[in-house]
């Protein structure tokens, strides 16, 4: 399978931010672009090749990552004349020398779309295509009303509506050359729909497509006390000279590395999901509500059986830990 992103657009809703770099090279936090997370979820998810579809500025992003990242092949397939995203993924199929799946990315959207998994539902599938969707999140606050009164507020919720998630699979045998330009939404996708081709992945997870200057500040509150995992991601909670309370997110299928802590105890409690523990000679499962104490120097590992969320509670000893073994191609 070969990755693709789709890079080529102007992102005038960004502008000045994109007036002079392209919108998957903005910052989500410091040295930290939008195209940085795809790759890295990319690299992660066992890809190893990408071409990345670009168009405007194409040259800052050639400038940053070259040919490689991370031990990952970078390609470039430019669109000299923007003719819709349906001609940009022609002209990067051709540029495969037999057919190969393509996992295919919007370059505006940050999600923990669990890759690994949709990738598993589409290979066990008859379908010629897959899309990921997610549920639609309110743009606005809502009201829930009595026969008389307002009874409550929602503050932007998920509505029970799935949206395009701007992630798909698919076969490069799909007969592209009957469509001459335009956007893949509003030419392939609705024939393979008429024709029972385009398979669906679902899972609620976090996703935002960074379109405004709203959408960007909101995903740098995100980011500001987040790193992302090649598992998932931490996020530093509460941080004291005593005390470092973690929110862990571990995608199902993702471990962490096989490791141990020099300096501290562990403490985790399951949130939601459920995992098991690996250590050296035993394996001792965990879901929602339990606690799990890992003492220092006690090597292990945390498998997710499901999308997990969890805390971790420790001495703020932060980068204490030692990987015996590790899994993932980019850290």
């Amino acid at each position: 399978m070969i990755g693709m992103i789709l890079c080529g657009g102007y992102g005038k809703r960004l502008k000045p931010y994109t007036q002079d770099i392209p919108k998957p090279l903005i910052e989500i936090k410091d040295d930290y672009t939008i195209l940085d997370k795809q790759l890295y979820d990319m690299a992660n998810s066992g890809i190893e090749r990408v071409i990345l579809l670009t168009g405007y500025l194409s040259d800052k992003i050639e400038e940053k990552y070259a040919s490689s990242y991370r031990g990952m092949e970078i390609q470039y397939s430019v669109e000299d004349t923007p003719l819709g995203t349906l001609n940009a993924i022609k002209q990067g199929i051709a540029l495969l020398k037999e057919p190969e799946t393509v996992l295919l990315r919007n370059g505006d959207v940050v999600s923990d779309t669990n890759l690994k998994k949709m990738i598993k539902k589409y290979e066990n599938s008859d379908f010629q295509a897959m899309m990921f969707v997610t549920k639609m999140r309110s743009p606005y606050g809502i009201v829930e009303l009595g026969e008389e009164h307002i009874r409550s507020f929602k503050e932007k919720p998920l509505l029970e509506y799935y949206i395009n998630g701007g992630i798909y699979i698919l076969d490069t045998n799909i007969p592209f050359s009957n469509f001459e330009k335009g956007e893949i939404e509003k030419t392939v996708f609705p024939v393979l729909a008429d024709t029972n081709q385009l398979g669906y992945y679902k899972e609620d997870t976090f996703w935002m497509s960074i379109d405004t200057t709203k959408d960007l500040e909101e995903i740098k509150k995100e980011y500001a006390n987040r790193s992302d995992k090649p598992w998932g991601y931490e996020k530093e909670l509460i941080s004291t000279e005593n005390f470092l309370t973690k929110e862990m997110y571990i995608k199902e299928g993702y471990t962490t590395s096989y490791h141990y802590h020099k300096d501290k105890d562990e403490s985790i409690y399951m949130l939601e999901g459920s995992c098991y523990v690996q250590f050296e000679h035993t394996k001792e499962f965990f879901g929602r509500n339990d606690t799990m104490h890992i003492p220092r120097g006690v090597v292990h590992k945390i498998v997710a059986t499901e999308n997990s969320l969890m805390h971790s509670i420790s001495k703020p000893f932060i980068d204490d830990i030692v990987r015996v073994e590790d899994y993932y191609p980019a850290r």
